[in-house]
């Protein structure tokens, strides 16, 4: 079964990704960009703009598709992520509903925290990795 799910790609005007440590599993206690799965009969832009809602408090424009990545998941479950650029354009940054926490993210950040299974390989090969 293939199960649609969303993430947004955000930087702030310093160049930091901003991150959400999952509070839920799969990936409970990883790094990652905020997002989730479809519901049922959405769009992928209305479910990015309503995971990142959910997730951080941030209302964000979605932008271009960055890339799709696919994940197993328990009991043969393939989720499939498509991962969009989004700008923020208002709200207050907080961890809200699955997330445990957030943070705004430079590159060597990355490389010390516990990420999400291939998110650093996914951002080097799109090009969308945070400033230095």
């Amino acid at each position: 079964m293939r199960v649609n799910c969303v993430g947004a790609i955000i930087f702030d005007a310093f160049g930091r990704l901003l991150l959400v440590q999952r509070g839920h599993a799969p990936g409970l206690g990883l790094w990652s960009v905020p997002g989730g799965r479809l519901e049922p009969g959405e769009s992928d832009e209305a479910g990015v703009r309503r995971e990142v809602l959910e997730e951080t408090g941030l209302r964000v424009t979605v932008g271009r598709l960055a890339g799709t990545v696919h994940r197993a998941g328990p009991g043969g479950v393939t989720y499939v992520i498509r991962d969009y650029l989004a700008t923020m354009s208002g709200g207050t940054a907080a961890a809200g509903d699955d997330a445990a926490a957030l943070r705004w993210c430079d590159r060597s950040d990355l490389a010390r925290l516990p990420l999400t299974e291939g998110l650093l390989d996914c951002l080097t090969e799109w090009d969308t990795l945070p400033a230095a």
